[in-house]
């Protein structure tokens, strides 16, 4: 205790409250109840005001704030001594000060808007820990300083109670979730963030080996092939709340550092893995948000979609379910009519009619979405007119449309000149148009196609009101997105690709197309979906060699080079791997929606920019040469 006290001995006082007094009561505890008590508190000064000859300290910490009252002539509690209210009529914002007082009513002048608004502390000593400059902005809940500026003062900006408020959220789910897989008889292990690079998935952070000149680690993008070598092992149930890295572009639900909840299981099926999460969820609702899940999903469990129904409904395979406005694929419809008299139509039927283009797996589509009557009123003619530029900047040509009447005619619409009666109504029937309703049209390219339709209907739910601007508004919808397929088409490489990795199982009544027709081969992943967003994902893993190999083949990977990038994994299956499968929950995200908060940057505490620097260290920075000498790497500048 000597040597701790001997580092205040330029401060009595602060020894005093730091060694004898200690902190009493957070700045959120007392109320009413608690008037005529003692306390010390510590904490900021987030505001000060001087009546004159009577100063008020709004103090805050981490809880709440508490009223603090500096008067010289209150009697009855110990009056301040001089001293202390010369510290007191010095104070200013940000300075962080420790102060013992008396709990007092504030009678009829009582604070509403506070948790401790009915009492305020009538001090009696007070220290000050240390001074603050002026800060760069205010610290206060809602401010209007630009994103930059508080990220390079980020420490400054975690002070304000919402982002306080959501790494609380954050802390509170990791809690639950460890004591939730530790019930369920999961363990908790760690696997290396230094790995061996392996292809596909995303782009990997590469980390130069000085021991090792010329060679690389890879910086992991999942624990994937390490938590399937302890299934190997046989640990049967794992968990782990990790973190990963990606060197990709980022977006609003997007970080190149993240955190995930990763689990793994042994001796599962698909519907085994999806129980556990849905009552990790659950549990995870119910502790943060007092939320029980079960009024909505009296069953415990959530609804599944086919991915196929997901692209041909929504455009992508995280559906926002909060709000209706699905799509319709009427390709079929406009191949059957030739083109229905519309020049653009014409062209992608004929591509179909000479066998350029398979149905089952169609290069080009045509989609439409229905806007009720209830919702197409409220859009004005120059409103309907902007969605052109706002899906032109999608990569779309632009945005057809119509207005239905009470004969199934169009109007409003260039199509109603060009358009034949058959075709017309072959599509009114099948989006089931009605007298008010607004239709919108994309044709082309697929993946454009599904982009546009997907954006736009989000875009369009926001602004009819159908859903907030951000944030929950209250609602969760939770899906589980099912049966996608193992490949995709790479045009560029033009060849088969992963969609997800190649470890995945494929159905057992799609193993024979793996050679003959993989665009058909269904698999055993999974998506689980909140709110349009993608929460969670994983899939049953390949623990047969032999399927393995057929996988690896159809990925256009020969046997010798499987070898060589995957070899230590082929070779642990081998050695009797049990069937197993897992998923992975973006840690990030979860935070997120349930705080409600608009970004990722808002629920990590120290993120990084669209750009991905740190406006608060610089990083990343050049390095010293000589430090690249010994790591044997010369650095390209990018040209001018």
């Amino acid at each position: 205790m000597e040597s701790f006290r001997a580092c205040y001995t330029g401060d009595p006082q602060m020894a005093r409250f730091i060694d004898e007094l200690k902190r009493s009561h957070r700045c959120s505890d007392l109320r009413a109840s608690d008037a005529g008590k003692e306390v010390v508190l510590f904490g900021w000064v987030a505001s000060y005001r001087d009546h004159g000859g009577c100063v008020f300290v709004d103090l805050r910490d981490r809880d709440g704030i508490t009223q603090i009252v500096f008067d010289p002539n209150l009697g009855g509690h110990g009056d301040l001594p001089k001293d202390a209210y010369a510290r007191a009529q010095a104070l200013r914002s940000e300075w962080v000060i420790g102060v013992r007082g008396v709990v007092t009513s504030r009678g009829a002048n009582k604070n509403p808007k506070l948790p401790t608004g009915e009492i305020e502390i009538h001090a009696a000593e007070l220290v000050v820990f240390n001074k603050a400059d002026t800060p760069p902005f205010e610290i206060a809940d809602e401010i209007d300083t630009g994103e930059e500026k508080r990220l390079q003062y980020r420490y400054l900006d975690l002070r304000r109670a919402p982002l306080q408020k959501t790494l609380r959220v954050r802390h509170q789910i990791n809690q639950t979730v460890r004591r939730y897989f530790d019930a369920e008889g999961f363990l908790e292990l760690e696997t290396p963030f230094m790995v061996k690079y392996t292809p596909g998935g995303a782009r990997n952070f590469l980390v130069p080996s000085r021991m090792n000149a010329g060679k690389f680690y890879a910086l992991a993008e999942s624990p994937q092939l390490f938590k399937q070598l302890y299934m190997v092992a046989g640990f049967d149930r794992y968990f782990q709340i990790v973190k990963c890295f990606r060197d990709e572009a980022l977006r609003l639900d997007r970080q190149p550092e993240f955190t995930q909840i990763d689990v793994e299981m042994s001796f599962v099926n698909q519907d085994d893995v999806f129980k556990v999460l849905e009552g990790m969820i659950f549990k995870v609702w119910k502790d943060v948000l007092g939320i029980d899940l079960k009024e909505k999903y009296p069953s415990g469990r959530f609804p599944q979609m086919p991915f196929s129904e997901s692209m041909s409904k929504y455009g992508n395979d995280k559906p926002d379910m909060r709000f209706d406005l699905p799509h319709a694929d009427i390709t079929d419809v406009v191949v059957d009519h030739a083109g229905g008299g519309i020049p653009f139509f014409k062209d992608i039927a004929e591509k179909f009619t000479s066998g350029k283009y398979r149905r089952d797996l169609p290069t080009e589509i045509v989609k439409a979405m229905r806007i009720p009557a209830e919702h197409a009123g409220k859009l004005s003619r120059t409103e309907v007119e902007k969605l052109e530029d706002f899906v032109k900047g999608m990569g779309a040509k632009g945005l057809a449309r119509a207005k239905v009447d009470a004969a199934g005619n169009w109007t409003q619409s260039p199509l109603a000149k060009t358009i034949t009666p058959e075709l017309r109504a072959a599509v009114n029937e099948r989006v089931g148009a009605k007298d008010g309703d607004l239709l919108f049209f994309q044709f082309g390219k697929t993946s454009v196609v599904q982009t546009v339709m997907a954006n736009l209907r989000v875009h369009l739910a926001k602004k009819l009101g159908l859903i907030p601007e951000s944030g929950h508004g209250g609602k969760f919808e939770f899906l589980w997105v099912i049966n996608p397929p193992l490949f995709e088409y790479d045009e560029e490489a033009n060849g088969w690709v992963a969609a997800h990795h190649a470890f995945t199982r494929p159905h057992d009544d799609c193993v024979d197309m793996l050679d003959k027709d993989p665009g058909k081969v269904l698999c055993y992943r999974y998506d689980l979906v909140l709110n349009g967003f993608e929460i969670g994902g994983g899939s049953i893993r390949l623990h047969d060699p032999e399927i393995q190999a057929k996988v690896f083949r159809a990925l256009g990977i020969a046997d010798d080079d499987a070898r060589e990038k995957f070899g230590f994994l082929l070779d642990a299956l081998r050695f009797g791997a049990p069937p197993h499968g897992g998923i992975a929950v973006g840690m990030d995200r979860l935070a997120m929606l349930l705080s409600g908060a608009q970004s990722l940057r808002d629920v990590i505490p120290f993120p990084k920019t669209q750009k991905g620097t740190d406006q608060m260290t610089d990083a990343p920075n050049k390095v010293e040469p000589q430090q690249l000498t010994e790591l044997h790497i010369r650095v390209v500048e990018p040209k001018a």
